[in-house]
């Protein structure tokens, strides 16, 4: 009889749950799912599956617009609701465009400011914000066009912003790490609130390439607003919130989609939550075993493309061992680069035959020689100096905690130990690592400058006026030919008279070895199945997300 009642009863429970749910239909906001997790002690990955069963396609949003009488507008809100999910390696650093330097935030930073200047496919500078003409061989007008003139907090972009943003550049006490390549800027005037003038202490054909920084509020910069931290740009992606380091919200202007961004540091787990639908995308920093492993599963689609970011071996110049060419010589002749690129990044880049730019660009240096594999050549130059494999020369070298700079840095010891080199392998966070380098503690390390447009880098890299913080010549080169040959090269006044100096000036670097050029990586993509209209980029910007679209998959 008590069996009888009792099923009665969960009969009972039941009919009135299913009632329930056809009176109050669900629709979980990220925050529901938060609030269930904490009720029944569930795991933040199953509070976030009880979210994205929730998840509505465009085809759901129009029929629920059309079953409510509701406006387009508030269809395409339903499914905008549920954020866009990107997984990052590391989080970005500053969302100050003032200031940001390393990769993952230069790109985000790309989504958020609008700068006067872009370039084109071919890497020629284009108009941005603004057109431009030549005035004199030193003074150069801009014109800003009606494109991006909204900042993100309602105030209009003018001229004036332009100016505050550059002269807070300049300022030597602000010690901005763009200075350097636009100290050649004497005088910045304002005729009106549509123009802008820049004076120049000397000719510069390159000049309007120069200004690729995103531009920021007067008012706010008046304020000392912090805008690495809370970011008001003009770009086609607001500011949401960064509630921590490790999870950043953005939302695209023109149809309110959010984009979260998150810092997934172990590239296995990246696949993994890719894989099980906790991602949505995923670009660049995966093993070649990763990457063969998401090509294998039917819910993921995988792209690659050529890439142009130029991966090298630094080293501080100043330093006692490392300040030797021959060491560092032995040292490229010491690394086995197509075997790394092979057996690491599973033939996903190309060997750089080039300082900098890639041998395409209109200043690169195809024809430019390049150290083959050779251990016998690297312990040849190591005896004289008293080192042998029974006796290794010791030298520490840093990388960041990333799993695939590791795998890389290991190979690297190896063949750095069958010549007589006993490297001393540190990682550490990305935070730390990166600070280091730029106030130059380090006596070797590997790094990747991204998206280089323009052959000015050579003065903000090798310079010896562009030692930090006014540059990034964070070895100390201090050479005067090769600062004489960068000068000569921007006084040129073609580009056909800039690109042969520019050519002469690689093959001096060739000979000094601040760097060894290793190689450029391709870029690779992988996303579910729904996203589409994610282009990669030459230079991995995250452009792509200006044009993804997506619908999620029904069960």
């Amino acid at each position: 009889m008590k069996k009888t009642s009792l099923l009665i009863l969960l009969a009972f429970f039941l009919v009135l749950a299913v009632i329930i749910k056809f009176m109050y239909p669900e629709s979980l906001t990220p925050e529901d799912g938060s609030e269930l997790q904490q009720q029944q002690n569930l795991t933040p990955e199953d509070g976030s599956k009880l979210q994205q069963q929730q998840n509505i396609t465009p085809e759901d949003g129009s029929k629920l617009q059309q079953q409510q009488n509701l406006t387009p507008e508030d269809g395409s809100k339903l499914q905008q609701q549920q954020s866009l999910r990107f997984g990052l390696s590391t989080a970005p650093v500053s969302l100050d465009s003032r200031f940001a330097t390393d990769a993952v935030s230069v790109r985000i930073n790309r989504l958020l400011y609008r700068a006067l200047v872009d370039f084109d496919e071919n890497l020629r500078p284009t108009h941005d914000l603004a057109t431009w003409e030549l005035l004199s061989e030193t003074h150069y007008r801009f014109h800003l066009t009606d494109n991006g003139r909204q900042f993100h907090d309602g105030t209009r972009l003018t001229a004036h912003d332009v100016k505050a943003t550059y002269d807070f550049i300049l300022d030597e006490k602000n010690a901005s790490p763009h200075r350097g390549s636009l100290k050649i800027i004497t005088q910045i005037e304002v005729p009106d609130a549509d123009t802008i003038d820049f004076i120049l202490d000397k000719p510069d054909t390159l000049f309007p390439g120069r200004l690729m920084v995103g531009i920021l509020p007067a008012a706010l910069i008046d304020r000392q607003h912090p805008f690495n931290k809370q970011p008001v740009g003009s770009g086609r992606f607001e500011f949401v919130k960064w509630p921590q380091s490790s999870h950043l919200y953005l939302k695209r202007q023109r149809d309110g989609q959010l984009i979260e961004f998150l810092e997934v540091k172990d590239p296995f787990v990246r696949m993994l939550k890719l894989a099980s639908g906790e991602l949505d995308i995923l670009q660049n920093e995966l093993s070649q075993e990763l990457v063969a492993s998401l090509q294998n599963r039917p819910e993921i689609k995988v792209t690659t493309r050529a890439g142009t970011n130029f991966s090298y071996i630094g080293f501080n110049l100043q330093d006692s061992v490392t300040g030797q060419f021959a060491v560092r010589e032995a040292i490229a002749y010491a690394i086995n680069r197509e075997d790394i690129i092979k057996s690491v990044l599973g033939s996903a880049a190309r060997k750089a035959s080039s300082f900098l730019l890639p041998p395409t660009h209109w200043a690169g240096h195809p024809g430019l020689p390049s150290y083959s594999y050779s251990p016998d050549k690297a312990r040849a130059l190591l005896v004289p100096l008293g080192f042998t494999v029974e006796k290794p020369l010791k030298l520490s070298y840093k990388t960041s905690s990333n799993p695939l700079r590791i795998r890389i840095a290991t190979v690297m010891q190896q063949q750095l130990a069958e010549v007589g080199i006993d490297m001393d392998l540190r990682t550490y966070d990305w935070g730390t690592f990166y600070g280091d380098i730029k106030v130059g503690r380090f006596q070797m390390y590997t790094l990747s400058w991204v998206g280089i447009k323009m052959p000015d880098i050579f003065r903000y890299v090798f310079h010896s006026s562009a030692i930090p913080p006014n540059g990034a010549n964070r070895g100390r080169l201090n050479h005067s030919e090769i600062d004489a040959l960068i000068e000569r090269a921007e006084a040129a006044k073609t580009l056909d008279e800039q690109a042969a100096l520019y050519r002469q000036l690689q093959e001096l670097l060739f000979k000094e070895l601040p760097y060894v050029p290793l190689w450029y990586e391709d870029h690779v993509l992988a996303t579910g199945q729904s996203i589409n209209g994610y282009r990669l980029a030459a230079d991995g910007n995250y452009d792509g997300l200006n044009t993804v679209t997506w619908s999620l998959a029904q069960e």
